[in-house]
Order: structure tokens, then sequence, then C-alpha cells
């Protein structure tokens, strides 16, 4: 068979667009997007493509494509592209999305995680299902649409956008990105991104009365917590008054020092605020600069058990109430290793903040194709973890700039199509990536496969 050889810095990631096109991902796009746009070389969806594989490549910016994917035949040919558009005519191409386009994209991304999914095959017979819903500010020029001042971690003055996620913790699996002007904060965003993950996991009401929503206070007002509480989900939320908190923690008996902190300490509330259903509340202060006290009241549903399950630690049977107490903080605190964890990996490893377009439409576009990437690595690693330890640990920045960048040279037959990619062996992931990947990428002749280059 007449063959030809191309090298490629990210011979790994063409093993992953091949297994991405056994399962049909990009077709589930292909059958509900439609960008209108007159086709001169490129198809819409194709430069759509191309700047979802310079995504995965680890492009921080819509320059890259010039520079990881249009230089790599061989990465385009495990896509399914013969060759690739210049960055500039992909940015044209975003430009031309409408919020029509948007949802038709929403859609193929909700059908993606349906088919190829955990969160939506979770047992709740066995276990609740853990959803952590969170907001997290998306920087931004001035002169983008929708782009205001707003509350930016740490940021003073910043300008932007928001992003509200919601995310199924136990899977590290993103259900919803929706892109919000710089001002929406979590309090008027909450009801629309819970309901809109109950709609990608098709909830019943015996799988809603399984189902743990945690909130920071951001979302805790009263009217959201009786919202939740009302519709018959569990509970683990920071309420967001802060006058309330600390006149709710008078009620406290007895404090206990933390000590994994010890600047903070923790008490039952034994007066709580009542809410349309019946919670526990437990009081946290931490001692501030000014040797002041800052209050919060945690809201909470959850027996003990599913207390101690959530912080991960064992079930007691017959639990003091001080182990209750220390349970119900740390499964709160777990908070920043679900969506704190996932934001910080989208930001970090996938470049979220980087890319930024002046229309509303087209960015959130582009957070579309970084949530798509970000589950199709989560699966990817699940599929990894079965056959090896070695990625077991990694974050979404460890897969993309170190195990989706194992060099290697990528065979193709005279018509362009795959037949072998075979790794560096010299490289330090190739023999497990190998070891796994093969049984799971099949290509025409051959399979991925150890080569020293």
């Amino acid at each position: 068979m007449n063959k030809f050889t191309r090298f490629s810095a990210r011979a790994s990631l063409a093993s992953i667009g091949q297994h991405m096109r056994q399962l049909k991902i990009w077709e589930k796009v292909e059958r509900y997007v439609q960008i209108n746009q007159k086709v001169r070389k490129h198809r819409p969806l194709e430069k759509l493509l191309d700047a979802f594989i310079n995504i995965l490549a680890g492009g921080q910016g819509m320059v890259e494509v010039n520079t990881r994917v249009r230089p790599d035949e061989g990465l385009q040919r495990a896509f399914g592209r013969k060759n690739c558009a210049e960055q500039s005519v992909i940015s044209e191409t975003l430009n031309q999305c409408e919020q029509e386009t948007v949802g038709q994209m929403r859609q193929a991304v909700s059908e993606t995680i349906q088919t190829h999914g955990q969160g939506v095959r979770h047992n709740y017979q066995a276990q609740c299902l853990l959803l952590d819903v969170d907001m997290t500010g998306m920087p931004a020029g001035r002169q983008g649409e929708g782009v205001s001042k707003g509350y930016f971690s740490g940021q003073k003055n910043q300008r932007g956008r928001q992003l509200g996620r919601v995310i199924a913790t136990l899977y590290d699996e993103i259900l919803v990105d929706r892109l919000y002007t710089g001002k929406r904060q979590l309090e008027r965003s909450l009801q629309e991104l819970v309901q809109a993950a109950a709609d990608v996991l098709a909830l019943t009401k015996r799988q809603i009365a399984r189902t743990i929503l945690r909130v920071d206070a951001g979302g805790g007002t009263d009217l959201n917590i009786n919202w939740m509480l009302g519709m018959g989900y569990k509970l683990m939320a920071k309420m967001k008054s802060g006058k309330r908190a600390r006149k709710l923690a008078q009620s406290v008996t007895i404090w206990y020092t933390d000590p994994k902190l010890p600047e903070r300490e923790v008490g039952w509330v034994e007066a709580p605020f009542a809410y349309v259903r019946p919670t526990r509340q437990l009081a946290l202060r931490t001692r501030k600069k000014d040797d002041q006290w800052a209050y919060h009241v945690l809201v909470f549903t959850l027996s003990n058990d599913e207390l101690f399950w959530l912080a991960r630690q064992p079930v007691l049977n017959n639990p003091t109430p001080e182990q209750v107490l220390f349970a119900a903080l740390y499964a709160y605190d777990l908070r920043s290793g679900g969506v704190e964890t996932s934001n910080k990996g989208s930001k970090q490893g996938l470049g979220l903040t980087k890319r930024n377009k002046r229309l509303f439409a087209a960015q959130e576009m582009l957070v579309l194709l970084a949530q798509l990437a970000y589950n199709l690595i989560t699966w990817t690693q699940l599929f990894l973890n079965q056959h090896t330890s070695r990625f077991r640990k990694f974050g979404v920045l460890r897969m993309v700039r170190d195990v989706f960048h194992i060099p290697g040279q990528i065979d193709l037959d005279a018509q362009g199509f795959l037949i072998a990619i075979r790794l560096q062996a010299l490289h330090p992931y190739a023999p497990a990536f190998a070891g796994a990947m093969s049984s799971l990428v099949s290509l025409d002749d051959s399979s991925s496969n150890l080569h020293q280059i």
C-alpha cells in the first residue's frame, strides 16, 4: 500500500481525534448547528472544528491555529480535516454566529452529554448525585457586547462577562455553561442554570429528590433557597445575608475551633431561620484582621450519613453533634475541589479567558466549544484510568499540556486516511498512553503503537 508519513508534535491528540470521529461527536454538531456564511474554501462548521482542535491542542488564542493546527497535517486528518483554515477566517465565522446558532450548539452539546456522559447514567439508588453551581468572571475588553464592570475575584475595577456553570462533580462533567453580562451574578442566574442542568439530565421527581445542589453565598438568597427546596432538591448552601448570619449565630451555645483552620469556629444554630422545608443550619465565624468576627451560615437538608459521604469521611453509626458539625463543614469546603477546580481547569488548561470576541454570541460559541473539549478530556481520562493509573491525578492543564503533546509519526494512505499513529517511545507518557489507547482507537490497517523516532 502506498503511504506517506507526517511528523506531529501532538500525535497522541491525533488518536483522540480519531476516537472522537468513531464516537461521531462532531456529527451531532453538524446535525444541529447552521451558520449562514458564504462558502469559499472551507465550510463554516469545518472552521468551527478547526477552532475546536486548537483548543484541545492548547491554543490560548485563536491566532495559534496558524502555528498549532495548520502545519500539522496528520492532526488535521485525525479529526477529519484535509487542511485547516487561517485564523482570521475562523474568527470571521465565529462572528457570524447568532443567538439562534448558540442555541443550536447548546442542543448539540447537551445531546453529546446524554449520549456519552456518566452523570446521565448515575445510580440514584446507590448514592445521591452531586451538582455544584457557580459563577466565575470572564475578563474582557470594554468594547465587547455585554462587557461591564462587575465582581471579578481579586481584580478591582475589572470589566468583563460572567460564566454560569453547573458541574456533575462526581464525574467532572460540565452539564451547563451559560455566558452572562458582567453585572449578572449567581443570585439572578441560579434557577435558570439548575433547570438547564435538569433538562440535560432529564431528571424525574424521584431523581431530583436524590440530587444535591451545592451553592455558595452568591446563590443563597431566600428566594433561591426556597425555590430549590420547593423543587425537591437536597441542599448544601451558604446563606447570603451577613446580618442575618450574625443574628442566627447568637443562638449558638457551643463554638468549636476548626482543627484545620484555627482562626475559624463553628457551631449549631439552635434557632434556625424558617424556609419552606425544615433545614439544619451551621454558623461559621472567622477572625478578621481587625480582630472582629465575620459570620456565615450553612443551610442543608442532608442526613448524617449523606454529610459524611459528601465530606469523604467514614460513615459513623452514632456520631456526636461535633462530628456531624465538622462533616457538614468539610462537605461544603469541598466545593473548592469541585466546581472551583473545574473553573480553574477551563481557564488554565483550555484558555477559556484568553479568547475574547467582541460579539456576545461569538464569545458564547467559544465557551461551548471549550465545554465540549472539557468533557471530551474527562471521558478520555476516564478510559485511560481504566487501563493505567499514570494519569489519574492529572487535571485539564496537564492533560492538554503533557498527555496531548506526545510527539510521533502519523502514517496516511494515498487518499490521506490514517493507517497508523506511532508515538515517540522516549516520551515518559508514551508507553502508558499507547497501551491504553491502542485498545480504543482502531484505524483502517493498524493502530496506535510505540515507535522510537
